[in-house]
């Protein structure tokens, strides 16, 4: 049996990849990607050249059947999504499945992901915290995770694009104005930008703006205390 390789890859800043993602680069036989003309720059600007195919979100089970082929002839697969870890709200979860069922040893090779990037220096967290990503776009069902979300009384991350940020804050500061949030923008990038507030604060910073670019990752606080509270009421 061959081995895959799950490689996490930087998410702005060319300098965190790492010494064992680039030797695992150069090491394998065919690396596979969710886009190919993203990761040809990365691996370009290392000048490493290998066979590349796709695997995006949109083609990952058939792509992966591929994958699969080629490991059972014995060669030996890189995954890597775009940025970040493959799997955490990136494609590569599926494929890592296919290759186990299939017999094939899946390996780790950790990298950046936005997820513990932002956590790392948001100054809370407690022991439970919970990965949400991406929610609906559609407005409804936002609204309706954000409250599940919120109800828990833990904290949470979640992922957003510019597009969508000023919308997502204007919910949460309906749902619970006074729960901090922090904002990380272009993360490990030129224009990093780390703040925070009150959601209604937060609300306010980024709809003055005039235009928003970037991707965003939000930390949203635990609220324990004030779940416990309002349980004890209804008792």
């Amino acid at each position: 049996m061959s081995e895959l390789y799950i490689v996490g890859t930087p998410i702005g800043n060319l300098g965190d990849i790492t010494f064992r993602a680039l030797e695992t680069f150069k090491s394998v036989d065919v690396i596979a990607a969710e886009d190919t003309r993203h990761t040809l720059q990365l691996l370009t600007h290392f000048e490493i050249r290998k066979p590349l195919v796709s695997c995006r979100s949109q083609n990952e089970e058939s792509a992966g059947q591929k994958i699969i082929q080629l490991l059972d002839e014995g060669k030996t697969v890189a995954y890597a999504s775009d940025a970040g870890t493959p799997g955490i709200s990136d494609p590569g979860a599926i494929l890592a499945g296919l290759a186990r069922k299939a017999g094939h040893t899946v390996v780790p090779i950790p990298g950046a992901s936005a997820f513990a990037t932002l956590v790392s220096v948001a100054g809370a967290g407690g022991k439970t915290l919970i990965f949400e990503g991406f929610l609906s776009p559609k407005p409804g069902r936002r609204r309706s995770r954000l409250r599940e979300l919120c109800a828990t009384g833990d904290a949470f991350v979640l992922y957003e694009s510019p597009f969508r940020i000023t919308k997502l804050l204007t919910d949460l500061a309906d749902i619970d104005s006074e729960r901090r949030v922090v904002v990380g923008r272009e993360l490990t990038k030129l224009h990093e930008e780390i703040v925070d507030g009150t959601a209604s604060e937060m609300r306010d910073e980024f709809a003055s703006r005039d235009k928003i670019l970037g991707e965003f990752a939000i930390f949203v606080s635990g609220n324990k205390n004030a779940k416990l509270s309002d349980e004890s009421s209804d008792n």
